[in-house]
């Protein structure tokens, strides 16, 4: 009795890679607040959102409240966009909105040092690298632009 070999099933090949594919337009990248979980989002002070492209979920991003050296208790970003839709400039959008919508005036993201599309993007958000060599990670930090209340000449942080 003859056996049958199987083929493995194959993935279909992308023609597209992600370096030939286009930015998403800024416009087009919404946060949709979620529910988030523990460690996720959910706890007090955290916040959760799906990264959406027009009406297609692309991804997520969260805000924790953490307490690590050499911050302390700080407000803490992670930010995951799906495979498929990386290299399109949605991070860039993403990290800006969601600290811009948190409750935050001061947001931390942590990435390993390799992680160069992830530098780039929380730099394109306004993220500025935090110097300190006892931290074993690429910290980043964004920092709410004060509001300039020109009637009073006063500066206001919300």
């Amino acid at each position: 009795m003859a056996t049958q070999k199987r083929s493995a099933k194959r993935k279909p090949h992308n023609s597209v890679s992600k370096k030939q594919q286009e930015p998403v337009h800024p416009e087009d990248i919404h946060l949709v607040q979620g529910k988030g979980s523990k460690g996720r989002g959910g706890d007090p002070g955290g916040a959760y959102w799906h990264i959406n492209v027009i009406d297609q979920r692309v991804g997520y991003v969260y805000i924790n409240i953490i307490d690590e050296a050499p911050f302390g208790r700080h407000a803490s970003l992670q930010i995951k966009v799906n495979a498929q839709h990386q290299g399109r400039h949605i991070g860039r959008v993403a990290y800006r909105k969601a600290c811009e919508q948190s409750e935050h005036n001061e947001v931390i993201a942590h990435m390993r040092k390799s992680n160069i599309a992830s530098r780039r993007a929380a730099e394109a958000a306004d993220f500025q690298v935090v110097e300190d060599t006892s931290i074993p990670q690429l910290a980043m930090i964004w920092r709410r632009e004060p509001k300039h209340d020109y009637a009073s000449s006063t500066t206001l942080i919300s």
